[in-house]
């Protein structure tokens, strides 16, 4: 890739997928971002703060970049406590933490050389040693392994699908269609039931 710099179309995809994520909190109710919607307590605003901690802690203290603010320290009694929002915290926080996470982020990203080396507290020592180009691919999967999360998380919801306002990236077909459709494939896969 001789005089290629991949860096500004990996930073293009990390912020599309930002985006994505957000994009499925529009027009749903305080509620409803917050609502657990699997097993697991998966939400809508929880993937949000997750990623956010995540941002923060890849760009900024893996590089020595410290930013000004963080989510609250690790929790024993709450393992999950960056996967949902408290009480006291708002959507307009939350979404605000993960916006400046971001600007953090960006910076670290434009002052750095993909082939720049930090360190990753939180990972075993034999291994903690990245590049940014690493931080950055990770950061791009996580961020749309998280936003499919919310895909799946918003169509629970209330139905709404797509990658992003005017594109959902799903055939142009009617309500029926898609009933048809989930009636086909619930047939096939009681064809391979256990009972």
């Amino acid at each position: 890739m001789s005089g290629h710099d991949p860096k500004p179309e990996l930073h293009r995809y990390l912020q599309e997928a930002r985006e994505a994520l957000l994009w499925k909190l529009e027009g749903l109710s305080e509620h409803d971002v917050r609502r657990p919607m699997t097993p697991t307590g998966t939400n809508l605003l929880g993937l949000v703060k997750h990623l956010a901690g995540l941002e923060i802690g890849y760009f900024g203290d893996t590089f020595g970049r410290p930013a000004e603010e963080s989510l609250p320290p690790f929790d024993e009694s709450d393992p999950n406590a960056d996967m949902w929002a408290t009480a006291r915290e708002s959507r307009e926080q939350v979404v605000g933490l993960y916006r400046r996470a971001w600007v953090h982020a960006d910076a670290t990203i434009a002052a750095l050389d993909l082939d720049a080396i930090g360190h990753v507290p939180w990972w075993p020592p034999e291994r903690s040693e990245v590049t940014l180009h690493t931080v950055l691919v990770r950061m791009i999967a996580e961020t749309n392994r998280h936003a499919g999360h919310a895909d799946i998380v918003r169509e629970l919801l209330d139905g709404a699908v797509g990658v992003r306002p005017g594109n959902d990236g799903m055939p142009a077909v009617d309500a029926a269609w898609w009933e048809s459709y989930r009636s086909r494939l619930e047939r096939v896969a009681r064809g391979f039931r256990d009972d």
